[in-house]
């Protein structure tokens, strides 16, 4: 299911500060606009019940997540939620092992090679490229070179619509969108205005 959500639309929409009165309109305006992936970082307020809403109100072929999940604990309460991707900022085997014992997709923070390959040996679906900024196309472009072939290295941070091309020259399959596609307080119009940008530069790479 991750493949073929990331294969419709290859954005990553990461909603910090999301409050669970916000979940339910954002995540509807994000769904209409085509995203299929949609994570909150646990250091939101009250991420579980955000999380939960966003389960009970979008379609099934919409993934939920959750981003900076940092220990085992956290990943037992995101499938809870109803949650079915674990999202981390690091590499930490613990949780990479908790998420895939749990049955839920895994996409871990990686900065080097070797992390790149612990990751990928503990069954990671996805490698979040962290941060995308201070690494730019180059790295995407030299790491896939020596990863495994079909390795799905998606950017975050710092993504634009302006920059997805670059990056989706070098190999990037996969787009984490942070504060460029939502700050806490935005409204859905405001978040749609956002989102349509995003997917319209997406559509163009295709």
């Amino acid at each position: 299911m991750f493949e073929q959500a990331l294969a419709q639309n290859g954005l990553i929409a990461i909603l910090r500060g999301l409050q669970p009165h916000e979940a339910a309109a954002t995540g509807e305006v994000l769904y209409g606009a085509g995203f299929r992936v949609i994570e909150v970082p646990l250091n939101s307020p009250d991420p579980f019940e955000s999380i939960r809403t966003l389960r009970r109100c979008l379609p099934a072929d919409c993934l939920i997540g959750a981003g900076t999940v940092l220990t085992p604990a956290q990943v037992a309460q995101v499938k809870e939620a109803g949650g079915q991707l674990i999202v981390m900022p690091h590499c930490d085997p613990q949780v990479l092992r908790a998420a895939k014992a749990a049955g839920l997709y895994l996409a871990p923070g990686v900065a080097t090679p070797t992390e790149a390959f612990a990751a990928l040996a503990e069954g990671a679906d996805l490698l979040k490229l962290f941060p995308a900024e201070q690494m730019g196309p180059a790295v995407v472009k030299a790491w896939l070179a020596v990863l495994p072939a079909g390795t799905v290295l998606a950017p975050v941070g710092g993504i634009t619509p302006s920059n997805l091309q670059q990056f989706f020259d070098a190999g990037a399959r996969g787009f984490g969108l942070g504060s460029g596609l939502y700050k806490p307080g935005m409204t859905p119009e405001q978040v749609a205005v956002s989102a349509k940008a995003y997917v319209t530069a997406w559509q163009a790479l295709r």
